[in-house]
C-alpha cells in the first residue's frame, strides 16, 4: 500500500515538473499592448467592427491594421482613449455619437422566420420557427444585426430610456451623464 502511494506521488511530482518546464519553454509571448487595448474595448463581441470579437479587433489595432474608430458601441470616448493609448490622432469629425439602443420586435409583424435568432450573438431573442419572437432588452447590446436581416421590418432599434437603473453619475470633467 505504501509502495503504491509512494510511486503515485513520485509520478505526480515528475509529471508536474515536466509540465511546468514545458509551460515555461513553450509559452507563446503575447503583445502586452494587445491586452491593454482589449481591456479598453466594450467586450460585447458584437462584430460591428468587422472582426469576430474584441480580441481580434485589439490585435488589428496593435498592428496598425485597423482605425481607432472601428468600434461603434464604444463610441467617441473609446476611439479617443484608443488614439491616446496608441499615440496617434483620430479624425472624429465624421463620427456620429449615438445613444445606447436595444432591439424591439413588433410581434404583430413577426412571421417567425428565425433569421434574427441566428444573428444574435448574445441570445437575447426568444422564439421558435413560425412563432412570434421577443427580445430580452437587458442582454441586447444594440448591434442591430437582427434589425438588418428582418424581412418584415418587425424589428426596430429603440434608445435605452434613462431610469434609476440605467442613469449614472458623470465622470469629473465630463460635463454630461453617462448612460
Amino acid at each position: 500500500m505504501l509502495m503504491a502511494i509512494g510511486s503515485l506521488t513520485a509520478m505526480g511530482v515528475t509529471l508536474g515538473t515536466i509540465l511546468g518546464a514545458a509551460a515555461k519553454f513553450l509559452a507563446v509571448e503575447e503583445n502586452p499592448l494587445e491586452e491593454e487595448l482589449k481591456a479598453m474595448l466594450p467586450g460585447s463581441q458584437c462584430g460591428q467592427c468587422g472582426f469576430i470579437g474584441c480580441g481580434q479587433a485589439a490585435a488589428a489595432l496593435a498592428k496598425g491594421e485597423a482605425p481607432v474608430t472601428l468600434c461603434p458601441p464604444g463610441g467617441k470616448a473609446v476611439a479617443e482613449a484608443l488614439a491616446k493609448k496608441l499615440g496617434i490622432t483620430a479624425d472624429l469629425s465624421e463620427h456620429e455619437e449615438k445613444v445606447p439602443e436595444y432591439a424591439f420586435i413588433n410581434e404583430a409583424l413577426c412571421i417567425g422566420c428565425t433569421r434574427c435568432i441566428r444573428e444574435c450573438s448574445v441570445d437575447a431573442i426568444l422564439g421558435a420557427n413560425k412563432l412570434m419572437h421577443t427580445i430580452i432588452a437587458e442582454p441586447c447590446h444594440g448591434c442591430a444585426k437582427c434589425f438588418a436581416v428582418c424581412p418584415t421590418d418587425a424589428i426596430v432599434m429603440r434608445p435605452i430610456e434613462v431610469t434609476l437603473g440605467t442613469w449614472h453619475w458623470s465622470k469629473p470633467g465630463d460635463g454630461h451623464a453617462v448612460h
